[in-house]
């Protein structure tokens, strides 16, 4: 039997549904079972494998022995929205009102998935930069929006500014700018932001900013979209606690707007997951309150596994894009005589006992080509754990 409706549009988007009609696993979910059955370590998911603070996981259990197990209130728990606030205020010198501008919900994802039902019309067009994570392109068709993309090029991944402007017209509702930038790892210079900014007002469009790699980077400042001028009246922000704080399970996020567009997108985000993760929207409010030198220290601690992985892949044989944020380095294997990625990372278990996924798992169908060899490793592991990653991948060149 053949089922009609919607997930048509979203598998369709996010590129899993073939011309017969059925859905392909992702590359993600591919990649994961590949490591499971072979033993392999599994560098394609970005995942960490370290827990969170010890006091952001004392909170939490607290938090469900004081028996807050119940529905917390649609907005999020007075608590973490006052942390949000705070926290734009401590970091970026923006001023978000607590009880009207900023929306807990159930991760980024969600916060995305609210923004873009809400947002915008079928017939929509939404930017996005390519390679893009891949709910991006599911939720835009599942809303009946169409999906631009702007490229990022190899070795730098930075967008071409004359590109990005013939992508943004007046028939664009939605810029969405990822930054620090998955897949890539690439950090998009005020430049770069600022053109996106007078876009929007040139064309009337709303700015989406995922900013969950906001406190991982590295030597370079994060510049949230929000605090450039004439930026914060049309901007949603979006981040989470799962990439900072290592509890990417709890599935804590949040949005910042202005307040008419947060009540806009609650309007649809309540209908979603309603609400979440009651006991531990304190724990995250503990920790995003935590002094410097912790945010810091995670900064650090991430680009030192960043330089233990980029130092295997280029032993190995690889041509490496070094990011300056986020949990990924992108590799290219063509040197190696791999021009198909997707190959490529099949085969990789069996010959280095290690997982990576396709950088072309985040391209449309017809940019696939561009990125055809290149791969996408997750460094967000353990020190001991990359190293022995990295003396396995020396062996692809024997």
């Amino acid at each position: 039997m053949m089922i009609s409706g919607g997930w048509q549009r979203a598998a369709r988007g996010a590129g899993l549904l073939a011309d017969d009609g059925t859905v392909a696993a992702t590359i993600f979910a591919e990649m994961s079972a590949l490591a499971v059955s072979t033993g392999a370590i599994n560098l394609g998911q970005g995942f960490p494998d370290e827990d969170a603070p010890v006091e952001v996981r004392e909170a939490a259990r607290q938090a469900i022995a004081d028996g807050v197990n119940q529905y917390p209130p649609g907005r999020g728990m007075p608590v973490l929205l006052d942390a949000i606030s705070a926290h734009q205020q401590r970091f970026y010198g923006l001023a978000v009102d607590p009880g009207t501008e900023v929306l807990v919900t159930a991760g980024a994802t969600e916060a995305l998935a609210a923004t873009i039902l809400a947002l915008i019309e079928p017939g929509d067009e939404v930017v996005t930069f390519e390679p893009f994570y891949d709910a991006y392109g599911a939720l835009i068709s599942l809303a009946g929006g169409i999906h631009r993309t702007v490229p990022l090029r190899a070795p730098d991944f930075q967008p071409d500014l004359d590109e990005l402007t013939n992508a943004v017209t007046d028939r664009t509702r939605l810029i969405i700018v990822n930054n620090p930038h998955n897949p890539t790892g690439a950090v998009f210079p005020r430049e770069t932001l600022e053109h996106v900014v007078a876009l929007a007002h040139r064309h009337d469009a709303i700015i989406v900013t995922d900013e969950v790699y906001e406190h991982l980077t590295f030597g370079v400042a994060h510049i949230p979209v929000a605090t450039l001028p004439g930026a914060r009246e049309r901007t949603v922000t979006i981040s989470s606690g799962g990439k900072t704080f290592n509890t990417t399970g709890w599935k804590i996020g949040w949005l910042t707007a202005p307040a008419e567009i947060v009540t806009a997108i609650l309007a649809v985000k309540q209908f979603l997951t309603y609400v979440n993760g009651a006991p531990f929207q304190p724990a995250i409010a503990l920790g995003l309150g935590l002094p410097d030198s912790f945010f810091a220290g995670v900064a650090a601690d991430l680009q030192h596994k960043r330089d233990v992985l980029a130092g295997g892949l280029t032993a190995a044989g690889f041509a490496i894009s070094v990011p300056q944020g986020s949990y990924f380095i992108v590799a290219d294997a063509a040197g190696l005589g791999f021009e198909d990625g997707v190959e490529f990372c099949r085969r990789l278990p069996g010959l280095t006992g290690v997982v990576a996924v396709p950088i072309s798992a985040f391209c449309s169908p017809q940019h696939k080509p561009q990125f055809a060899s290149l791969v996408r490793f997750a460094y967000c592991k353990k020190a001991t754990l990359l190293e022995q990653a990295a003396s396995q991948l020396a062996g692809i060149a024997s």
